[in-house]
């Protein structure tokens, strides 16, 4: 059986009294675009560290293994890995050819090998040889040193890439194209890619699996359908798109839903899942785009239902939030598709009546963190 191409196992990394990774355990298989994704100070970039070699794990801090062999001794060059920093790290000093040679010059590669190589890790990431091989680092705009830097890696014919926050410094509209590519290389060259984002849309765009980080920790690991789609708990809800919140206790059960009662005197039904009984308190999300909103005669039979006054209506190009508030519970979003304001403008107003409808199996019922 083929051993994955990453492993962690109880990895833990202190500085000082503080744990940066605390006893995280995954696997990355062998192709697989995996990102670890979370806020500043969570854990993720100490734990790509870790992998390349830049840190060690504790004395007890569990093993790093690349391709089954055990690497927490290992120096980065013996890793078979290679890196995409934030910044690029290209040398000013040198021409594009130049800085893209410098790893294999460093691993003796045999001079009349290089050329066609670097040739090659150049039209990988469209860029024309003849035209940008002889350029400085200074000539280039962002996107250029981009994947002038991913070229510099991607010559090394690394088994795994690690990826830094490649794409922050450059525009938004790049930064979608170059989602996608990195997105097609993985798949055209079967490296496995471990990127480290702060950035939900590059994780969910890009990714074949996620692992949310918070606090040191994993917080939940899955695929971007899973995560998003089964959050396990209100910080993964929070951090992966948006979501209403609401809290309740069972009261009953009716055929496949729990009856819950919720603040302010509102029910709704939930799906009746192990571990739930009467009388325990919940804590459910619902995504805005899972909701819809009537007129208070209008709510389909069937429905969960919270009635409301229209607070705010926002525009967003592609959809449409109507906030409404509601007695006892925070105000909820609901999103809606954006049908052309100018020809088809939404009926709702400010100060409207409104009522909140969603369906009991969409809400995601969340476990306490």
């Amino acid at each position: 059986m083929t051993s994955p191409a990453v492993e962690f196992h109880r990895v833990s990394k202190s500085f000082g009294a503080t744990k940066a990774v605390d006893s995280i355990s995954f696997n990355i298989e062998r192709g697989e675009f995996f990102s670890i994704l979370g806020p500043s100070g969570c854990g993720k970039t100490t734990t790509l560290r870790l992998l390349a070699g830049f840190e060690t794990p504790d004395p007890d801090g569990g093993e790093v293994r690349i391709l089954g062999e055990v690497v927490n001794d290992k120096r980065p060059y013996e890793r078979q890995i290679a890196m995409v920093f934030q910044n690029y790290a290209l040398f000013p000093h040198l021409s594009v050819e130049r800085n893209i040679a410098f790893g294999l010059e460093q691993r003796r590669t045999p001079r009349s090998e290089i050329a066609g190589r670097v040739a090659r890790a150049l039209d990988l990431v469209r860029l024309s040889p003849q035209t940008f091989a002889r350029r400085s680092p200074t000539q280039l705009s962002g996107g250029q040193r981009q994947r002038v830097a991913l070229a510099r890696a991607l010559v090394l014919d690394p088994a795994i890439l690690l990826l830094d926050e490649p794409l922050g410094a450059i525009d938004l509209q790049l930064r979608k194209e170059m989602q996608l590519e990195l997105k097609a290389l993985n798949k055209q060259l079967g490296t496995t890619f471990l990127y480290v984002t702060h950035d939900q849309e590059e994780a969910l765009t890009m990714s074949d699996r996620i692992a949310v980080m918070s606090h040191a920790r994993i917080a939940q690991l899955g695929t971007p359908a899973e995560i998003y789609e089964n959050p396990r708990t209100a910080f993964v809800a929070k951090f992966i798109g948006e979501s209403n919140f609401l809290d309740g206790r069972i009261t009953d059960r009716a055929d496949a839903w729990w009856e819950v009662e919720g603040r302010g005197g509102i029910r709704f039904r939930i799906p009746v899942l192990n571990g739930l009984a009467p009388g325990q308190d919940v804590h459910i999300a619902v995504r805005p785009e899972w909701l819809d909103v009537f007129r208070p005669d209008a709510v389909p039979a069937g429905e969960n239902a919270i009635p409301g006054t229209v607070r705010d209506v926002v525009y967003l190009g592609e959809t449409m939030h109507v906030v409404v508030s509601a007695p006892s519970t925070p105000d909820i979003t609901v999103a809606l598709r954006n049908e052309g304001q100018l020809i088809n403008p939404l009926p709702w107003r400010r100060g409207d009546p409104a009522t909140v409808a969603w369906r009991p199996e969409d809400c995601q019922i969340l476990e306490d963190e």
